[in-house]
């Protein structure tokens, strides 16, 4: 009796030495230290997006993302479980109206939410950029969001995660080793990701930012068998006539 208390103790102290799994996070990346990233917005609903916050009432995020009555828009989160969130419905969505989902052009839209949310240490809005200019190839970036951890998964996780990515040349993702053009990255996007694969936004984070030297440039748009190195992921890239388009639209709300 005592040989075997001896032994079940030894395999407690084995099991509890082994380091927790690695795969508990976004495709590659790490959890984020919570409410680090004060201007993201989780939206959840039929479909789970991220978003940020441009305006007190205004969210940021993709136009493919599904919004219904249902849907919610949650600020001021790390996990759901976090007093400091802040929940609004959607009073308005806009796509862009040239937004095209076969191709995925013009992949981003506006939501208006029903109130002003309430900015504190917690709750900020995102820089955009101060000159709307292309990503150069190895620029360094950082991605975020509650998606996947695993592709294939069903399960999100509960805690923001995120992954830092590098933008990749678009004729490297349009050549016939990874895209092959169906869709064509365009101008209005950008590659970003890993050369050897591995670091990448999934599902459930479409919608999410792009964020490169502290200011958001891109919105998670489309990728495929998320984080192998022959489809890197791709993101709306936010240009000046994004800028423009994003303007107008709550300069005419208000």
């Amino acid at each position: 009796m005592v040989l075997l208390m001896g032994l079940w103790f030894t395999v407690v102290i084995f099991l509890l030495g082994i380091p927790r799994d690695d795969c508990a996070q976004i495709i590659g990346g790490r959890e984020s230290v919570p409410h680090s990233r004060p201007f993201m917005a989780k939206i959840t609903g039929p479909m789970l997006c991220g978003g940020t916050l441009i305006k007190s009432n205004w969210v940021l995020t993709a136009a493919h993302c599904k919004i219904t009555n249902q849907t919610k828009v949650i600020l001021g989160i790390h996990s759901e479980k976090d007093p400091t969130k802040q929940v609004f419905i959607v009073k308005r969505k806009i796509p862009h109206p040239c937004y095209d989902s076969a191709t995925k052009e013009n992949d981003i839209m506006l939501l208006q939410l029903n109130e002003q949310a309430k900015l504190n240490k917690n709750v900020a809005i995102v820089k955009l950029p101060r000159v709307y200019s292309d990503l150069k190839e190895g620029t360094q970036c950082l991605v975020a969001g509650w998606g996947v951890t695993k592709s294939g998964s069903r399960k999100p996780p509960d805690v923001l995660q995120e992954v830092d990515v590098t933008v990749i040349a678009r004729n490297t993702c349009n050549d016939q080793k990874h895209y092959d053009s169906k869709p064509p990255v365009t101008m209005n996007m950008v590659c970003a990701g890993d050369k050897k694969g591995g670091k990448d936004a999934c599902a459930g984070d479409s919608g999410g930012p792009l964020i490169c030297k502290g200011e958001q440039r891109g919105i998670v748009s489309f990728g495929r068998k998320c984080g192998e190195s022959r489809y890197p992921g791709v993101y709306t890239l936010l240009t000046h006539k994004y800028s423009n388009w994003i303007k107008s639209v709550i300069q005419g709300s208000l």
